[in-house]
């Protein structure tokens, strides 16, 4: 009994190094076989018993170190278990895991990082110009803005600081300079946000959103050429003052949960019939929402009529996804409560018919 403990802790010391160091199926075999011989020499063991034990050591070796064997034999019907389990993953999910990349946290998270390949990326610099931002108009940003008068006085930023954030150009830092904007990297954008915000939380999601969650970007990807010549000069320069319509006051940001829904159809518009969507929708704070003129709605789009073509709705959430649109008008807002007189939760909701002018 006292051989059986002994050999018993020594395999589950060595299952735990093979474990750690993420052995290979030829350490594993050996780790197996020995078990085996250490039973049978070193315990009273019946022979029947250790037989067994080296017929399971024999196969655990065999799937262990012939991959296709193991694959067609056990991963095989365990990941088909699994498929049956667990929900299919919708278009949306999987096109937003195709949108990003996994960069260098692949390595982290092996278990295995490899530090030379994090250290050899290169470092983020900024431009001359960029720099020459930082330095100035950034620096004076900071000067003016007075966070005590902005958040108990106001509630909002002065006019001196909307005027100086809208001339310079704050609102169009990844707008690229062919439609008038400053047409920074993402690095510059970074530092930019960073410094503001070491003297306002508010003035500096004032400058971020437009330049992340905004329409913008995504009518610089997506956008017709007449769409990008209109918005993106007057977003550029603080004329259009744009936000992101996610949260929704039943689901939070949680997209795929959100209630709100279009439905492709087809209405008159300017006298002809014309190919559209109708939506309805509710959402809860909304950053810049009392100030923006152009918002993207984030909601769900059904077709039921199959007029976008015979697309198969996604099976999470009986649509074809989550969608963006842009709402230009028709838009209502409701003051919802005042916390401690510092902060405005604004609820905006309506119904829109969105035609296109096409």
């Amino acid at each position: 009994m006292e051989s059986f403990v002994i050999i018993a802790a020594l395999a589950l010391a060595a299952a735990w190094a093979l474990a750690y160091t993420r052995s290979n199926g030829i350490g594993w075999s050996i780790w197996a076989v020995a078990l085996a011989a250490a039973i049978e020499f070193g315990t009273g063991t019946p022979g029947w018993v250790c037989k067994v034990l080296w017929v399971a050591a024999a196969v655990f070796a065999a799937f262990a170190i012939v991959s296709p064997l193991r694959r067609a034999v056990v991963t095989g019907f365990i990941f088909g278990i699994y498929k049956k389990v667990l929900p299919q993953i919708s278009q949306t999910e999987q096109e937003a895991l195709d949108a990003g990349s996994i960069w260098w946290d692949a390595d982290l998270f092996s278990g295995r990082p490899d530090w030379k390949k994090l250290l050899d990326y290169p470092h983020a610099k900024l431009s001359a110009e960029e720099q020459a931002f930082l330095d100035g108009p950034v620096e004076e940003l900071c000067g003016m803005i007075h966070e005590w008068d902005t958040t108990h006085e106001r509630m909002d930023l002065s006019p001196e600081v909307w005027k100086f954030i809208r001339e310079k150009g704050f609102l169009g830092i990844i707008i690229p300079k062919s439609y008038g904007g400053l047409g920074f990297s993402a690095f510059a954008h970074t530092e930019i946000v960073t410094k503001i915000s070491t003297r306002s939380g508010t003035a500096a999601v004032t400058v971020m959103v437009p330049n992340s969650l905004g329409p913008a970007e995504l009518l610089i990807h997506y956008g017709t050429d007449e769409q990008k010549n209109y918005y993106l000069p007057r977003l550029a320069k603080g004329l259009e003052i744009p936000c992101f319509a996610l949260t929704n006051p039943d689901a939070g940001s949680d997209a795929g949960a959100i209630p709100d829904f279009g439905v492709v159809c087809k209405g008159m518009h300017e006298g002809k019939e014309v190919l559209g969507m109708r939506m309805t929708w509710e959402k809860r704070y909304i950053t810049l929402g009392p100030v923006a003129t152009i918002l993207g709605v984030a909601f769900k789009l059904f077709d039921p009529d199959k007029l976008l073509g015979d697309k198969e709705a996604d099976r999470t959430f009986g649509t074809l996804g989550v969608s963006l649109a842009l709402a230009l008008q028709g838009v209502q807002m409701l003051r919802v409560h005042d916390v401690a007189a510092t902060r405005q939760a604004l609820t905006l909701f309506g119904a829109t018919l969105g035609w296109p002018q096409d």
